[in-house]
């Protein structure tokens, strides 16, 4: 069955403060840098990911200049994750490959500090970030890429709904070196209903 959209707005992703119960996604900035040190210093956080761990604060403010930049295109968009509860910053996320004349968009390089890791806070930012995409921007699919290796990952996006599209074989290299076969899932605005109601039932109390 093929579809036609109507053109009545724009799809243009751009900087936004989306809060929710449990986290608040601000646009990133170097204020963000303190925290996001000590919310980087973890090792395992960075395995799968292009970048290394944070060994100084030089590394933070570096990591936020590139991610400025990259964004300062309109290619993505970066985020600070807070926590609600402490008001800190605990990690980061973004909308990236952001394609307007086809409103779609992939939302990646996510990371949080370990003690944030599995808990409401990660659930409710695919939450807030998928609602804005589908909800306020019209996207017509919301992509998501992850590691080969990261069977977590790939678990907890098909529990939402996501649907595993293929793996783009020795597609990155690491940085320490590792070649990454990447695997593709994605959420199109047909399924998001349903996704949409798996996220809120995970974050019932």
């Amino acid at each position: 069955m093929h579809y036609t959209v109507p053109m009545t707005r724009s799809f243009d992703p751009g900087p936004v403060t989306l809060s929710g119960h449990y986290a608040r996604l601000e646009p990133l900035s170097p204020r963000h840098a303190q925290d996001l040190f000590r919310a980087g210093g973890h090792e395992s956080i960075w395995r799968y990911m292009p970048t290394s761990v944070f060994r100084a604060p030089g590394d933070t403010g570096a990591w936020i200049d590139t991610a400025l930049a990259d964004a300062a295109g309109g290619s993505q968009v970066s985020f600070a994750i807070i926590d609600m509860a402490q008001g800190r910053t605990v990690g980061s996320t973004r909308y990236l490959t952001i394609r307007r004349e086809h409103r779609g968009l992939e939302i990646g390089y996510t990371w949080l500090t370990p003690d944030a890791q599995r808990t409401a806070i990660n659930t409710e930012c695919k939450l807030l970030l998928l609602t804005h995409a589908f909800e306020t921007l019209g996207a017509l699919r919301v992509e998501f890429k992850t590691d080969l290796r990261n069977e977590r990952s790939q678990r907890a996006l098909e529990r939402i709904g996501a649907v595993r599209e293929g793996v783009f074989r020795r597609h990155m290299i690491l940085w320490d070196g590792y070649i990454r076969d990447s695997v593709y899932y994605s959420i199109v605005d047909t399924q998001w209903p349903e996704a949409k109601a798996h996220l809120r039932e995970k974050l019932r109390p």
